[in-house]
């Protein structure tokens, strides 16, 4: 994918603010989609959850929104619906899908939680945590065969730019974006 957009001519960001930077006025500049970072984002956290579920699909009847929400449980039990949705960053009615096929399924059960019996929470159930116990280690080799195509230090780069990344208040941009004047019209 990554198109042809030389990132190191613009200092390596991509043209994105550096700390303090304000944001630039977009003008006329054309929206080229290979070089657009949502876009990239998007698609290959689109193409990676698509391969690793081809590991776990068929053999485990798992989609690949079931597996999310097992692999958050499966690290942190006792977490509310609201709370799986907000650590996957997937829509609620997606998680309560999921949670729903899952409960049928006998994966997962739902029971008050201790700290607060006003409130349900999930966790794995025994045949939810066996599963989740053999779909881990093909999700870390997944992993690794991803990270194989990166040196060493590409992928400590790699994880501090998605860090970076990830801190963002992206939630908020939008309010920054506002601002930016476009001069088409």
């Amino acid at each position: 994918m990554g198109g042809g957009h030389d990132q190191q001519s613009e200092g390596g960001n991509g043209g994105a603010p550096t700390d303090g930077e304000e944001m630039e006025d977009a003008g006329d500049a054309p929206l080229i989609l290979e070089d657009f970072l949502p876009y990239r984002l998007a698609t290959l956290s689109n193409r990676v959850s698509r391969a690793i579920a081809r590991l776990y699909a068929e053999r485990f009847d798992l989609t690949i929104p079931e597996w999310r929400v097992m692999a958050v449980l499966g690290e942190r039990p006792d977490l509310s619906a609201s709370e799986v949705a907000e650590r996957t960053a997937m829509d609620k009615v997606a998680v309560s899908r999921a949670v729903q096929r899952l409960l049928k399924k006998g994966r997962l059960t739902r029971h008050l939680a201790a700290d607060d019996r006003r409130r349900s929470v999930l966790a794995l159930s025994p045949v939810g945590r066996n599963i989740y116990d053999q779909v881990v280690p093909l999700a870390a080799a997944f992993e690794q065969a991803v990270l194989a195509a990166l040196t060493r230090e590409e992928q400590a780069i790699l994880s501090i730019l998605l860090a970076k990344l990830e801190a963002l208040p992206i939630e908020d941009l939008p309010e920054r974006v506002r601002g930016v004047q476009h001069h088409g019209l």
